[in-house]
């Protein structure tokens, strides 16, 4: 039974609509002002075509998602605080 090219085209062409990135260096995402940085640093890549956009936007989506962290913590802080003060310590 002859093989059918079409249906398992060869790796290399699957490899040549891969786009490889340079391995980033490494970012300090220690703080808001940190993330909105690196957030803009993305938006100015994929409206230079360095970083295509689908995948700038699912960089943001997740740098997003550690803004929320930052945020969620820094909530559960504040109400640990107010719980002391009106709760007295535990």
């Amino acid at each position: 039974m002859p093989s059918n090219p079409k249906a398992n085209p060869p790796a290399s062409k699957a490899a040549a609509n891969i786009t490889l990135l340079p391995a980033p260096k490494a970012i300090n995402l220690h703080n808001l002002e940190a993330v909105r940085r690196e957030m803009s640093r993305v938006y100015r890549d994929m409206r230079n075509g360095t970083v295509p956009t689908q995948d700038g936007a699912r960089l943001v989506y997740v740098l997003g998602e550690v803004r929320k962290m930052f945020e969620a913590v820094d909530l559960e802080k504040r109400i640990a605080a107010l719980e002391v003060i009106d709760n007295g310590p535990t």
